[in-house]
């Protein structure tokens, strides 16, 4: 019991270095004011063509299969064909039993295999069918790994528990990036929000998520403003340079120059490259397209 206990002071000993105490009035002022100033300034083509550099082009439908991923894939070949102006997007993100697929389909460079695991969305399973599952994504081409916070351990204050499987996880991994969602929707508070960004990188996050696209609400500018906070913050007492991504939700051009906003307020020029900055969508990369071309492109 003691050594328990020892252990669970461990994490509340690394939340106390931080204030998590927030006022989601508060939160919701200082984002409003945000966009309201910054915004504008950011509605550019040149942040456009970045921000298209940034996406995690996805799928994940029930209704995926060998022939739909390998088309999806293909699509990414041919855009180095059709734009060469532009840089292709920075991964695509998939289910694991697709990583093969993508793996021997892909033929550009600069795009990395990213792939769902660890029981996603819900997270709800044994640990070690997390920890094959992400072998297994790896052992096919996998590049990175998005995984979910075990939700309601965090809420059921099992910090250790949800601790311990980012830790197995990132150890399964090694030096490929680990993005860690926090279903933000599901945690319902700013406090909750900047702790379990907090836990996460202290337990071996190379990335913070916002969600999984699969519960609502999804990301939100408050829960980025959050994050972005907690990331700035982890980085000023370690060092180490955590990357952020929004996902879900992201339905307008407007929303991801928001996303951009946010990072480039909070956490500075550094954060913009698409190696601490990525945005989880599928219906992202058309509309940025069409604005930057300046005509409707149903390319993807």
């Amino acid at each position: 019991m003691e050594e328990n206990s020892l252990r669970s002071n461990k994490y509340e000993a690394a939340l106390a270095k931080y204030n998590t105490n927030l006022s989601d009035a508060d939160i919701q002022a200082r984002v409003a004011e945000l966009i309201e100033k910054k915004v504008p300034e950011n509605n550019t083509e040149e942040v456009k063509k970045f921000l298209f550099n940034c996406i995690d082009l996805t799928t994940l439908n029930s209704t995926d299969s060998d022939e739909s991923v390998m088309r999806f894939t293909e699509k990414v070949n041919k855009f180095d064909d059709e734009y060469p102006d532009l840089k292709n997007v920075a991964a695509i993100c998939v289910y694991p039993n697709f990583a093969a697929i993508v793996k021997n389909t892909l033929e550009v460079d600069g795009v990395n295999i990213a792939c769902v695991s660890g029981g996603f969305p819900s997270s709800q399973t044994f640990i070690e069918v997390k920890v094959a599952e992400t072998a297994l994504a790896i052992g096919d081409g996998a590049d990175e790994i998005d995984i979910v916070i075990s939700i309601g351990k965090f809420l059921s204050g099992d910090y250790e528990g949800m601790c311990e499987e980012i830790q197995e996880l990132k150890e399964v991994c090694k030096e490929r990036h680990l993005k860690v969602i926090l279903e933000t929707g599901a945690l319902k508070s700013a406090s909750n929000i900047k702790k379990a960004s907090i836990l996460s990188m202290y337990s071996g996050a190379d990335f913070i998520k916002t969600s999984t696209g699969k519960q609502q609400p999804a990301a939100t500018p408050e829960a980025a403003y959050v994050m972005c906070e907690a990331i700035r913050e982890y980085y000023q007492k370690t060092g180490n340079k955590i990357g952020f991504k929004p996902a879900g939700g992201i339905n307008t051009v407007n929303d991801a120059i928001i996303y951009y906003t946010i990072v480039k307020e909070v956490l500075g020029e550094e954060w913009l490259d698409n190696r601490l900055f990525r945005l989880g969508t599928s219906r992202l990369a058309n509309l940025l397209l069409s604005d930057i071309e300046g005509e409707e492109i149903k390319f993807f």
